[in-house]
């Protein structure tokens, strides 16, 4: 089973893992969430970062997602995946940014897919979340229309 380890904004990491315990009952297997507060230290951010991988890590892999490219938690994520064998965790880490709900119940839906497959699940999921409601034409009529 891949870990996932949600990192992100406080208090928007551990919203997400509450959100996915609400809909599961519990909190799924091998997910940990990881809230980055304003003003932390990277170093301790990294090493917070690093301890919850440890704890999804079966070996098959670890998904980390963060809420923004760029941002602190993004950056701490992807030192630990530029790591590669170094992180000690004899896994592979794959980051992906943009962190949503859709995105989170793919994730945990299709834990059992191989790193690869599961990151692209995941983005899908989280593209095709997106939409606009209460619209009562579709975008390609409007612009062949126009």
């Amino acid at each position: 089973m891949t870990g996932i380890v949600i990192v992100a904004h406080t208090p928007v990491a551990s919203a997400m893992l509450g959100f996915a315990e609400h809909t599961y009952g519990v909190v799924p297997e091998r997910v940990r969430a990881v809230d980055i507060p304003p003003h932390e230290d990277i170093k301790v951010s990294f090493d917070r970062v690093m301890k919850a991988a440890y704890g999804v890590n079966t070996g098959n892999g670890i998904l980390i997602l963060t809420d923004v490219m760029g941002a602190t938690p993004a950056n701490v994520a992807s030192k630990l995946e530029a790591l590669g064998p170094l992180s000690g965790l004899n896994a592979p880490v794959i980051v992906l940014a943009g962190l949503n709900l859709p995105m989170l119940m793919r994730c945990i839906t299709h834990r059992g897919e191989g790193l690869e497959e599961l990151a692209q699940k995941a983005l899908a999921g989280g593209q095709h979340g997106i939409l606009r409601l209460g619209s009562k034409t579709h975008p390609e009529k409007t612009e062949q229309q126009g």
